[in-house]
């Protein structure tokens, strides 16, 4: 694709920039009609920078800035009106997105199937996701090892129905119009996994209950 902006990439090695540019391709084949190279280059730089402060793992940024741009653009044509799919969109915040909402994550994209939609995001982005949460939910027979943890921006809040928070207080975005509920649950930073058990079926739950409430029936 065509390059829009000659020193997007000057502080990246050769291999990250090289990746960056195949990352942008695929986007561009995706959102081809949507959005043209400009925005799709625009988002995907900003949401690289968005973990190079933070991630101990500089190979696998591109990776992360190009999935992460996916899940924004994809947010960005909801709210723009290119894409009404009439699934509900469900929104798990929380303040390093590496527990609570990672399982709520992974409960909801498991039970609801190609019926709805979720992400997650956090206040204060942590550099990977609990191992604790991960083996609890392993035991659910839901593999949440490949998701990290990431910040939430404007588009990804004003395009979900529902946004469940969770511990993240003020730091919470409000956008008018939008439903939020906030569930009051223990962080498992820290926590053993026999002390996380009880706080991921207790998300189970609440998760279940929600699909309820949007009339998405649970796959199992």
């Amino acid at each position: 694709m065509t390059d829009t902006s000659p020193c997007l990439y000057q502080e990246v090695s050769v291999d990250q920039q090289v990746a960056l540019r195949t990352g942008a391709t695929r986007l561009a084949a995706e959102f081809e009609g949507t959005y043209g190279a400009e925005t799709i280059e625009r988002f995907l730089h900003s949401s690289y920078d968005q973990f190079a402060t933070a991630s101990s793992i500089p190979n696998y940024l591109p990776l992360l800035a190009e999935r992460f741009a996916r899940q924004r653009l994809q947010a960005l044509a909801r709210v723009e009106g290119h894409h009404r799919d009439g699934r509900p969109v469900a929104l798990f915040l929380c303040t390093h997105n590496a527990g609570r909402s990672q399982m709520a994550l992974g409960f909801f994209t498991d039970l609801a199937g190609d019926h709805a939609v979720a992400w997650s995001g956090g206040s204060e982005p942590g550099i990977e996701v609990n191992p604790a949460a991960i083996a609890a939910m392993a035991e659910r027979g839901i593999d949440i090892a490949e998701e990290f943890p990431k910040p939430w921006t404007d588009e990804v809040v004003r395009a979900a129905d529902v946004v469940v928070t969770m511990g993240c207080g003020d730091a919470c975005p409000v956008f008018p119009g939008t439903r939020y509920e906030n569930w009051e649950l223990d962080d498992p930073a820290g926590l053993s996994l026999d002390d996380v058990r009880p706080i991921r079926d207790e998300i189970e739950r609440r998760v279940r209950r929600l699909l309820g409430e949007l009339h998405v029936p649970a796959t199992r």
